[in-house]
């Protein structure tokens, strides 16, 4: 049975070749998302600007349409609905009406009449909850502060997990990230709550699992491929794991989809931030995180590893077994007792090269002679 692969295990698409045209495109895009937080910014909902929330269950099915035109002519300002999980449960926003708790609790006293007025006495009144001015000023500050802390946390975990330069190369992609879905929700004006920042630093736990997942690739390839450019290395390393990235997404966004489909409006915009942080995460940690390390180059190390952090050094290649002190070393160890030189097997002819490469030749034979003699 043959199995179906959206990505071959193999793959030679040249990113690193295309990565000027990525760096000015995403230059492009954050630059004009930082505008848009400056000219438009964001739509702060109630847990920021503070205002009032009533959710309301109806007896039958809502008339979203009626409720709606009878609350914006009581004068209160700004008001939403939306439905709240089923068609009968309606969540009603209104913005923060000038004064104290008093006039506050007057504006939801006058919608409730309204209501009953107009859509009869059946309606419960679930939940009816005020945030003020000050409450919300405390939030974005503390929404701030998690985003911050979260980004120097892991820039300070990549740092201590390979070195330091992969750390820089990380945090620009979750910067990149950040800026990119704040941008996206200037531009839309989709409402910012404390949701949304809930889903933004799922976006940078996401995206840093994408970029550890393809830096642990480089590490790897930069031991294992000692003399190739860097550039093609990384190359290398971001198509051996292009499929492994792409499959991930593929399924988290499957997920989000059912969400965006089923989950109604109140989660419809944690939804949408997230299905954009998933998207532009992966891009950022295939066209992004490899690439700048072309600037933020690693180490390249000693044939010694140096100490610091990591470990995650470029070892040198030697051109000559001469001059691997580590092999000399080997060759210079007394030849052991071999047990098996009454085996029959011919010894094998002398290829020639150096006393090392003849004496790491002897060893694999031997090798080879006790493993056929126990089978």
């Amino acid at each position: 049975m043959r199995h179906f692969r959206i990505i071959p295990d193999k793959t030679d698409i040249p990113f690193l070749r295309l990565r000027r045209g990525f760096f000015v495109f995403s230059a492009i895009l954050i630059v004009l998302s930082i505008v848009l937080l400056f000219v438009k910014g964001l739509n702060f909902g109630i847990d920021f600007e503070g205002g009032i929330l009533i959710e309301v269950g109806t007896e039958q099915t809502a008339d979203i349409a009626g409720m709606r035109a009878t609350l914006g002519d009581l004068g209160l300002g700004e008001v939403s609905l939306q439905e709240f999980g089923s068609d009968t449960d309606v969540l009603i926003r209104i913005e923060r009406q000038p004064g104290d708790a008093e006039a506050q609790q007057a504006a939801i006293t006058v919608v409730r009449n309204a209501l009953e007025k107009n859509f009869g006495s059946g309606m419960t009144y679930r939940r009816t909850e005020f945030v003020g001015p000050k409450v919300g000023a405390e939030l974005i500050q503390a929404g701030i502060i998690a985003m911050v802390l979260s980004i120097a946390l892991m820039l300070v975990y990549i740092w201590f997990r390979f070195e330091l330069p992969f750390a820089i190369g990380a945090i620009i992609a979750l910067v990149h990230d950040v800026v990119l879905t704040l941008g996206m929700f200037a531009l839309f004006g989709l409402e910012f709550n404390l949701a949304i920042v809930a889903a933004i630093l799922l976006i940078v736990g996401y995206s840093m699992n994408d970029t550890v997942v393809v830096y642990d690739r480089v590490r790897e390839n930069l031991r294992k491929y000692k003399k190739m450019p860097l550039v093609e290395l990384l190359n290398v390393s971001v198509n051996d794991t292009l499929s492994r990235t792409v499959m991930t997404s593929l399924t988290t966004l499957l997920a989000l989809a059912a969400l965006l489909i089923f989950g109604g409006e109140v989660i419809r915009d944690f939804t949408i931030a997230m299905i954009w942080g998933v998207v532009i995460g992966t891009y950022s940690s295939v066209f992004i995180a490899a690439a700048a390390l072309m600037t933020v180059k690693p180490g390249t190390g000693t044939n010694v590893a140096p100490s610091g952090f990591g470990a995650a050094e470029r070892t040198k290649s030697k051109d000559s077994i001469e001059d691997d002190t580590a092999l000399q070393r080997f060759a210079n160890l007394p030849a052991p007792d071999d047990e098996d030189d009454d085996d029959d097997t011919p010894p094998e002819p002398d290829a020639g090269g150096s006393r090392a490469s003849r004496r790491a030749t002897s060893s694999r034979a031997r090798r080879n002679k006790r493993r056929r003699r126990k089978r």
